[in-house]
């Protein structure tokens, strides 16, 4: 059986909000979408079967811990990370970059070898070359790959933005050369440029001209506000390829989301939910909730009553201050899967709305609720 090519259709629009499908052989992504974050090949305190029965069509993963830890020549004696994780949906790697600036102290950039760094697991020197990481991305065999690129700390530099940006721009051309052509899978580009509008415009520009299957706006979510973000977006959102996804790499709340659907974004991923989830913060349709908080301890109503999926309100605001105060493991995995499952809730309503032609009024009803 032939295996489906990559593709995108747009379904319905609302001003700049936009409801579409994309289309790939290990199954179909309804956008707006969020991906769930599997860092190391696993979606923290959940089973892959309970992040479908959330609505998730596509998790996240990320090059950088994988090719650290275990190593891609491990995952691809499984058959690929989807065997290896035992995930039938689609799957996106991000490239590296991010996690180098973040997580390496000791690190280099090299326009020609890449990102020099040493693991911050035991200090042991990689390098990660834009060939290298595309490498590593088709060796894990995820169905969308993000090209190699710099992401530079939020700052007001101009001159720094503007090198970096050209620097992604160079790796960006090697990314997709060491790419080459694969119907099946989508590759990628990630505009870069700060918070300065000709620099992002730049970017994107020279990216257009490479060709991508889809345009991804890196540099955000790195200490901006959500106004500094916001601007970005509206400053870019009429020159964005109409006919390919837009993805916001590592956004965020759900207010976040909301704004950024407002202009033009197809694509969400954050930890936010997750990690939120192990620390004892729930995301409800009425706000955040603070499940440790001594005001719960008597408190025997769910964290949302009208959510009736994988019997998340069978289980009390008390049981689980209960669970978090004594650190059972148990806590973590609920509400980790209340959070998600909320995420595509939001996910959900936010396409209806749009088809509706009534995103405007849902944006302006929940956009600072939540």
């Amino acid at each position: 059986m032939a295996l489906k090519n990559f593709a995108f259709k747009i379904l319905n629009k609302d001003n700049f909000a936009r409801c579409g499908i994309i289309e790939t052989h290990r199954g179909n992504i309804r956008t707006p979408a969020f991906m769930p974050v599997g860092t190391q090949a696993t979606v923290k305190a959940c089973r892959i079967e309970d992040i479908k029965k959330t609505g998730s069509d596509i998790i996240l993963s990320n090059t950088y811990h994988l090719m650290i830890r275990p190593g891609v020549e491990r995952i691809q004696s499984a058959g690929g990370l989807h065997e290896f994780m035992n995930c039938d949906l689609p799957i996106l790697t991000d490239s590296g970059g991010f996690q180098v600036m973040s997580l390496s102290k000791l690190n280099k950039i090299d326009r020609e070898k890449g990102a020099i760094f040493n693991s911050h697991v035991d200090g042991k020197k990689f390098y990660l070359s834009p060939e290298e990481s595309i490498r590593i991305q088709l060796g894990l065999n995820s169905d969308i790959v993000m090209i190699m690129d710099e992401c530079p700390k939020n700052t007001s530099d101009y001159e720094l933005i503007r090198k970096s940006m050209e620097l992604s721009l160079h790796w960006a051309e090697r990314s997709k050369k060491a790419f080459g052509k694969n119907p099946h899978k989508a590759l990628f580009g990630i505009v870069q440029g700060g918070l300065f509008k000709d620099l992002r415009l730049k970017s994107l520009e020279e990216l257009m001209k490479i060709g991508f299957d889809g345009y991804a706006l890196g540099g955000l979510a790195v200490g901006e506000s959500q106004d500094e973000m916001f601007k970005v977006l509206d400053d870019i959102k009429s020159d964005l390829p109409s006919e390919k996804p837009h993805y916001l790499m590592g956004v965020g709340t759900p207010s976040d989301i909301l704004g950024a659907v407002k202009r033009g974004i197809d694509m969400f991923d954050c930890v936010l939910p997750t990690r939120s989830g192990r620390t004892g913060l729930a995301f409800t349709w009425g706000g955040r909730v603070n499940i440790k908080n001594n005001k719960y301890q008597n408190d025997n109503s769910p964290l949302d009553p009208e959510c009736d999926n994988l019997n998340l309100n069978k289980y009390s605001k008390n049981y689980l201050n209960h669970l978090f105060n004594t650190n059972e493991i148990l806590a973590s995995m609920l509400l980790t899967l209340h959070n998600i499952n909320f995420y595509q809730e939001l996910m959900n309503a936010i396409r209806e709305n749009i088809v509706n032609g009534t995103f405007d009024d849902f944006h302006n009803k929940y956009i600072n609720k939540l």
